[in-house]
Order: structure tokens, then C-alpha cells, then sequence
């Protein structure tokens, strides 16, 4: 009958095994070819590059401060990464640092509340902060890039109102020396263990859980995805809190750092967490990429402007290589997305040619 092949049985013996084998290769080279594994090559050569040409990058003394230099990056790109995924953005996220740190600095000088309540409180600030967002983008269904480039300045604009051109310094020795102390034994700081089991936790949000599905189904079409049950605005709504209150904990993490809650903080930030986002292989349009890329554009793009401050390269030249290195990972997976599709028609016409 013309349906039997439907049910047949899953081939046995040696043709199964062969077929197994085909599978488990064509896996391979899937792997091998893929964004993720050409950004690990790319960043395993600079790395190599670094060591070799610029003086003391290899120390682990620099290696403690690339990594301190990466935090709040990382951080940053863990729910970046989700929101663009869904086919959003949002550029808001350094803003929220600053006025995140001001606040903080503002409790501290005026209030008795203790530092670790004011922490507390900073990140649920944050969490307000990106419901903003969520209000305005899934709530009212207007664009991500035109809302949060409105809070981009909304935001900063209100970090300066909070303390002006005054800087609050005078946070406690013990916190701010915990904030850049290293694990013992190591070169390696505490502040990457929590960035490590947050990336762990974004990373099975997304890859293991029908909330992951439902991410990426959006990003492919919000239509389909409600259809199918997801609550897509409920859901973006959710991201861009979680969003603010990541970034309330790198305004926490960015203040004990440098000891100083300043109105500026982590200025121009955002331009650089999109850019280790889709350098990653998240596509601008959603629906496509991944954490592990993400976590290898957050290294690269790190380890790109160590090597280059080391080397005395002037801090508008590490702009440029910013803006080129977004324009690169903007314009390069989509055409070599293209390219397969292109070339994935041809085998099929020639198949059907064939037949």
C-alpha cells in the first residue's frame, strides 16, 4: 500500500547501524560547522594571539581583571540573550545599571537601612525598572527599540537627578574588597561564580524547558506561538523584569567594584552586551541561537578589548572595533544562513531532478 512506508518499522542490523553512523556524522559536521563552534575557534586563536603578542596578557593578574572586566557583561547577556531570542530588544540595560547605582548610593548616605537590605532592595528596584518596559512593549504592543531607547535616556536622565554630579564613596572596605577578592588559591574572582550559576540556570530555561520552546516559537512568529497556548505577552513581560533586576544586581556588583555610585556608570554598556549577544549567533530577528554562543561572544568580545587596552590602544579605536564587530555578527550569520538555504534548495531540485 502507498502508506506503508509511513509505519514501517525502524530499520535493524547492519542497516541500522549504518544509518546510525550517517546520523551521528551528519551531527558531527553540524556541530563543526556550526556559529557556535567557529566563535570557540575564533576565541581560542585570540586568546593564543594575545599571549603571544601582547605583553603581560597572560598573566594572572590580568586574567583576574578581564574576568572582573566580563561580570557584568555576562550578566547582562544572560537575559539579553532570552529577550532577543523572542524577536525584542532592549537597550535600556545600562541605564538601569546607572540609576540602579545611584540609588543605592542615595540609600546609603541617607538612610540607616543596612547595606545588605539596600541590596535587596536595588535589585527589586531594578525588577520595577524593566516592568516598565514589559508594561509599554508586550503590554501596550509597541516596538522594544523605540521604548527602550525612550528609557535609555529616561533612565540615565534620572540617575543624574538622584545624586547630580555627586559620587557616594564611602561604602564599607569589607564589601567593596569582597566584590573584586579572588577563590582561594586562585586568580580566579568570586564574583564568577554566581555569573556561572546563573548562566547555568538561563541555560536550561532555555534549552531544556517548553518555557525555552516557547521562546524560541515566538521569535519565530508571535502569531503562531499564541495559537499554540504560549502567553506571549506575559511571558516578554516577565523578561524584561527579569532583565531590571539583573541589572540592579550589576548596578550592586559595578558600585562595591569601583566603590562609587556615580550618575555615569556603565555608559554605553549596552552597546557592547548586544554586540557579545549576537556576535553569539542570536539572529536580530529572533527565533534563532543559543547560550553557549552567547557565553563565547562574552569571552571574545572581552578578550578583544583586554588585548587592545594592553597594547595602548586609544578607547575611541575599541568603539570602532565594538560598532565593527556588531555590524560583523549582524550581517555574517545571515548570510551564511542564506547561503545554506540556497544551497540546501539546490541538493532538493537536484534530488527532485534526479528521481
Amino acid at each position: 500500500m502507498a502508506h506503508d512506508s509511513l509505519y514501517a518499522a525502524p530499520p535493524s542490523g547492519a542497516g541500522a547501524e549504518t544509518e546510525r553512523e550517517a546520523g551521528g556524522f551528519a551531527r558531527l559536521r553540524g556541530a563543526i560547522g556550526s556559529w557556535d563552534a567557529a566563535i570557540v575557534a575564533t576565541l581560542v586563536v585570540a586568546v593564543l594571539l594575545a599571549s603571544l603578542s601582547v605583553q603581560n596578557f597572560a598573566t594572572g593578574r590580568n586574567m583576574q581583571f578581564l574576568l572582573l572586566d566580563l561580570v557584568p557583561l555576562a550578566l547582562l547577556a544572560l537575559p539579553m540573550t532570552l529577550i532577543v531570542i523572542t524577536g525584542e530588544i532592549d537597550l535600556s540595560v545600562a541605564s538601569m545599571v546607572g540609576l540602579c547605582s545611584t540609588l543605592m548610593g542615595k540609600m546609603w548616605l541617607s538612610s540607616a537601612l543596612s547595606l545588605e537590605l539596600i541590596c535587596v532592595l536595588v535589585v527589586l528596584l531594578g525588577g520595577v525598572l524593566g516592568a516598565v518596559n514589559g508594561v509599554f512593549i508586550p503590554g501596550f504592543g509597541l516596538p522594544s527599540l523605540a521604548v527602550t531607547i525612550g528609557t535609555l535616556a529616561l533612565y540615565r536622565g534620572l540617575s543624574f537627578v538622584v545624586l547630580g554630579d555627586q559620587a557616594v564613596a564611602d561604602f564599607p572596605a569589607s564589601w567593596t574588597a569582597a566584590a573584586a577578592q579572588n577563590l582561594p588559591g586562585t586568580s580566579i574572582p568570586a564574583a564568577v561564580v554566581p555569573v556561572v550559576l546563573l548562566a547555568v540556570v538561563f541555560g536550561v530555561v532555555l534549552h531544556a524547558t517548553p518555557v525555552g520552546r516557547a521562546l524560541y516559537a515566538m521569535g519565530n512568529n508571535d502569531q503562531a506561538a499564541t495559537f499554540a497556548g504560549v502567553s506571549v505577552a506575559r511571558t516578554k513581560f516577565w523578561l524584561f523584569v527579569v532583565s531590571g533586576a539583573v541589572s540592579g544586581l550589576v548596578g550592586i556588583f559595578w558600585t562595591l567594584r569601583y566603590a562609587s555610585a556615580r550618575g555615569d556608570n556603565a555608559t554605553g554598556l549596552e552597546l557592547t552586551v548586544v554586540t557579545a549577544v549576537l556576535l553569539g549567533g542570536v539572529s536580530i530577528f529572533g527565533g534563532r541561537g543559543g547560550l553557549l554562543g552567547v557565553v563565547g561572544g562574552v569571552l571574545l568580545l572581552g578578550v578583544l578589548r583586554n588585548a587592545l587596552q594592553l597594547a595602548d590602544v586609544d578607547a575611541n579605536a575599541l568603539t570602532i572595533v565594538t560598532g565593527g564587530l556588531l555590524i560583523v555578527s549582524v550581517v555574517l550569520p545571515n548570510a551564511v544562513a542564506d547561503v545554506r538555504a540556497r544551497l540546501h534548495r539546490r541538493r532538493q531540485r537536484a534530488q527532485l531532478s534526479a528521481s
